[in-house]
């Protein structure tokens, strides 16, 4: 699949809902607990977890691939992981802000 900007996906094997904020130009495989993610609104049939990928994601956390330019922000948290192509996604870090001595 070709993500877009604003796209809404959620998990075929648990709770987890993602919007993406930042899309790829390169069609990618976005996953959560082992099985692909879709368009809730395609009523996508159930998916199977993958009991290794069963990590969870957290509300309101970004999860980032620079390399790959990809970046999804949880709006339901769920027991499956993120990944994309296979690679997990890790949580986007905080930037830091400057000093103010």
């Amino acid at each position: 699949m070709k993500p877009r900007v604003g796209q809404t996906l959620s998990s075929t094997v648990d709770d987890t809902t993602v919007i993406v904020v930042r899309a790829p130009l390169t069609e990618v495989t976005i996953t959560c607990g082992g099985a692909e993610m879709a368009d809730p609104k395609s009523g996508a049939a159930p998916g199977t977890a993958d009991s290794a990928q069963m990590d969870g994601t957290q509300l309101g956390k970004r999860y980032a691939d620079d390399e790959l330019g990809i970046e999804l922000l949880c709006t339901k948290p769920g027991k499956g992981s993120l990944a994309v192509d296979g690679n997990p996604l890790p949580v986007k870090g905080a930037k830091a802000l400057p000093a103010s001595d």
